[in-house]
């Protein structure tokens, strides 16, 4: 088989000479074990970097046949990246191997998801084996972040991120969503062709900095719950009907008191009242308009991405 990896890149010139001496290893000896062919690639996808991610990968190009190059005409972000290199490669190559630079993920788990795709599967997930080296706040967060997910409706796959093969087949399927909005952990799982897991230890980022601090990663959430699920809308309109009975309740309280000569009404309740409604009004506007951006970024029909180089 012909395997690629996809590797998004940001700034990654602290890694990029370990990783792809790593990676140059794994995939010698996958071709001496007759697992892949010696047409398989490792692709590099640079999102717009400002360092000297780039010229790296021109020199990686130089040296080793083995390596390519993608460079996005502009920074677009981890999503569109890893989409760009996959769109690029789909014609190329049986499968692809999407996975992260700083290879925190098991590369050793590549061998695993290539049996996989000989068994038949379209689409392997790499999964987290435990939560161990994490600290408890972003454990406790990502195990709310999966469960806010499915409460949503959408469909993922637990301790899943972006580490993941896709045949060919399922390449062609995932390029018929036309998303601007991408949540790619959201749209793999609605391909709907056989998939299975396969565990990994995730280890530690051995150089630079993560790209994905906590303001970017409840962005990160935010998005994935807007792009793929309708329910804050819905639980909205839900909110709405109950205080409008509630309303109802407190008009017969009202009516109440005055035919009974208790008229005076309590200034704490009325200000209590004024602020909640308040505050529900502009929660309900706020959520509304992210939805309704959405569709004006949609309707725009504007390239998820521009490539500005491919080195073959």
């Amino acid at each position: 088989m012909i395997l690629y990896l996809v590797i998004p890149c940001y700034n990654e010139e602290e890694v990029l000479p370990e990783t792809s001496e790593r990676l140059a290893e794994k995939f010698a000896a996958l071709t001496n074990e007759g697992k892949i062919g010696r047409e398989s690639r490792i692709v590099f996808v640079d999102d717009g970097s400002k360092d000297r991610t780039w010229e790296l990968i021109e020199g990686l190009h130089a040296q080793n046949e083995c390596f390519r190059g993608i460079k996005l005409s502009r920074n677009k972000g981890h999503q569109n990246a890893l989409l760009a290199g996959l769109m690029t490669v789909k014609d190329e190559c049986d499968a692809a191997i999407s996975l992260d630079a700083d290879l925190q993920d098991d590369i050793n788990a590549i061998d695993a998801m290539v049996d996989k795709y000989n068994e038949g599967c379209d689409v392997v997930y790499g999964v987290r084996s435990s939560r161990k080296k994490d600290s408890v706040f972003k454990r406790t967060t990502a195990r709310a972040f999966y469960r806010l997910m499915t409460r949503m409706g959408v469909e993922c796959v637990y301790d899943h991120a972006d580490y993941r093969l896709l045949s060919r087949r399922a390449l062609e399927a995932l390029s018929e969503f036309k998303e601007v909005n991408l949540f790619l952990r959201g749209l793999v799982p609605l391909i709907g062709f056989k998939s299975d897991t396969v565990t990994y230890e995730r280890g530690e980022r051995f150089a630079g900095k993560s790209k994905y601090p906590l303001k970017k990663m409840l962005s990160f959430a935010f998005e994935g719950i807007t792009s793929m699920s309708i329910k804050p809308i819905r639980l909205i309109t839900a909110l709405g009907l109950i205080i409008f009975f509630v309303s109802i309740a407190f008009l017969i309280y009202s009516l109440i008191r005055h035919f009974t000569g208790n008229t005076e009404l309590g200034w704490t309740s009325l200000m209590i009242s004024i602020w909640a409604i308040g505050g529900l009004q502009l929660l309900a506007i706020g959520v509304i308009g992210e939805y309704v951006g959405k569709i004006y970024l949609e309707t725009k029909e504007r390239p998820r991405f521009i490539i500005e180089k491919y080195l073959k």
